[in-house]
Parts: structure tokens; C-alpha cells; sequence
């Protein structure tokens, strides 16, 4: 079976080059799976898990946000960046999570305060206004 290169560039270096029978990836219009001699494309990627398969083995590098390029017998993935699994410090990426969803309680929660007190001016200026004072 024919395979395909593929390479995963960070600004900071290669984090994978290898041969695989195909691709897949996810980009902003969706998923993409590549095989060899596929046609010549270039699309924006979004975060997301990039699929290396070969044979019945799937490996994956995970990715943040570039560029994925492909050419028949290559496919070039520019990331902002991307990780191995080996790569992975798993408890950093949790305290990381952990910190997300904190910020996005508290945005969330601004939101809701500033929407309670905007709607309680509203009630206050009602009356005012129906009172006539």
C-alpha cells in the first residue's frame, strides 16, 4: 500500500516525520482525511488532534491552530504548537483546565452580574419614570 511523508513543524522545531498510509486532520471547515496522491491543498487548522494511521495503528499529535499543506507525496502540518503524547505532561494540562474553566466561571459570572444590575436599573428607572418623580 502506498504511503505518504508527513511532517509536523513547530516554530520550535520537528515534533514528527514519518510515513503513514493516511492523515486526518481538522480544520476550520472540518475534518480532512488525506491519502497519498491526494490533491495539492493548503488549510487552516484548528486545535485539535492531527490522526497518523498505518496499518491499524493510530497515533496522534496534538495541535494548536497553523496550517496544513498538501502535496501528493507529502503533507506538511505548520502548528503553532503540537505535542506527542509521550510529550504530554498530563497534570499540567489538567492544573491548565482547571484554571480555564475557573476563568470562564468568573467571565461568566461578570456577565451575569453586570446583565442582573443593568436589568435592576431598568426595574429602578421603570418606577421612577411610572411614579412620576
Amino acid at each position: 500500500m502506498p504511503t505518504i511523508n508527513v511532517n509536523v513543524v513547530t516554530p520550535d522545531g520537528k515534533v514528527y516525520d514519518g510515513d503513514v498510509d493516511m492523515v486526518s486532520v481538522r480544520t476550520v471547515d472540518g475534518e480532512l482525511g488525506i491519502l497519498p496522491k491526494h490533491i495539492p491543498l493548503v488549510a487552516p487548522l484548528t486545535i485539535g488532534a492531527v490522526r497518523l494511521k498505518n496499518g491499524s495503528t493510530v497515533e496522534k499529535v496534538a495541535v494548536s491552530g497553523g496550517f496544513v499543506e498538501v502535496r501528493p507525496d507529502q503533507v506538511t502540518i505548520l502548528a503553532e504548537a503540537a505535542e506527542l503524547p509521550s510529550d504530554i505532561d498530563v497534570d499540567r494540562a489538567k492544573q491548565a483546565k482547571e484554571r480555564a474553566e475557573k476563568r470562564l466561571e468568573e467571565i461568566k459570572q461578570e456577565q451575569t452580574d453586570s446583565k442582573r444590575a443593568q436589568l435592576a436599573l431598568k426595574r429602578a428607572m421603570n418606577r421612577l419614570d411610572v411614579s412620576g418623580k
